[in-house]
């Protein structure tokens, strides 16, 4: 079965028709104020109000409380929320909602440690590590840290863009890949022509 595609930081409803169009099959709503293609929650219905039933959406957030979870879960009812700050294993399962948990892959990190305790349904997505900086950061990492063997959902993130998304497929085997800046033309402001070929590169993979 072809790689799924996240293409994450969706911020108009116009991208994510034009992201649909071309066959994506997830999309990332950024709620972290401090990420350049931040939206606010009124945008991001505006953007959940078009996505077809056959794609998903999934609400990204950064260190939010208890509060601020509830209150995503209420207004946008996202397929998945995907933790991606420093969360706990208990802050992120006591929602009993479907998501996804984010790794970012420090040095002589460990996986199994890391993974730990989380009850991701949605998997574990794997990211550059940057010390100032909660994903969105251009860079890619060794992909051979991850396991080839694994009993959990990966998504592959950090770096990806047309040029690399097929090696990585190839190399790393993921469930779903994610991609950000590496099909836009400015932040925030995506390329329907990276888009599509992004996709089309990335399912070409046997």
């Amino acid at each position: 079965m072809p790689v799924k595609v996240k293409i994450c930081g969706i911020t108009t409803p116009a991208q994510a028709e034009v992201a649909q169009n071309v066959g994506v099959d997830a999309l990332g709503l950024v709620l972290y104020k401090k990420s350049s293609r931040y939206v606010e929650a009124y945008k991001a219905r505006s953007i959940c109000d078009v996505v077809d039933k056959h794609v998903k959406t999934i609400a990204l957030l950064v260190n939010a409380t208890k509060k601020q979870v509830e209150q995503t879960i209420e207004e946008l009812n996202p397929d998945f929320l995907q933790f991606h700050g420093d969360e706990t294993a208990e802050f992120c399962n006591q929602f009993k909602f479907p998501f996804i948990r984010a790794i970012r892959m420090q040095d002589h990190l460990h996986i199994a440690t890391a993974i730990k305790g989380y009850r991701a349904s949605g998997g574990f997505l794997f990211d550059a590590w940057e010390n100032a900086k909660y994903g969105g950061t251009g860079s890619s990492f060794d992909w051979g840290r991850l396991p080839q063997i694994r009993d959990f959902r990966l998504v592959l993130a950090g770096g990806l863009t047309i040029d690399n998304v097929a090696q990585a497929v190839a190399m790393v085997s993921p469930d779903m890949v994610d991609v950000s800046g590496g099909v836009e033309s400015s932040p925030g402001v995506k390329d329907p022509h990276l888009m599509a070929e992004f996709i089309r590169r990335a399912k070409a993979v046997p």
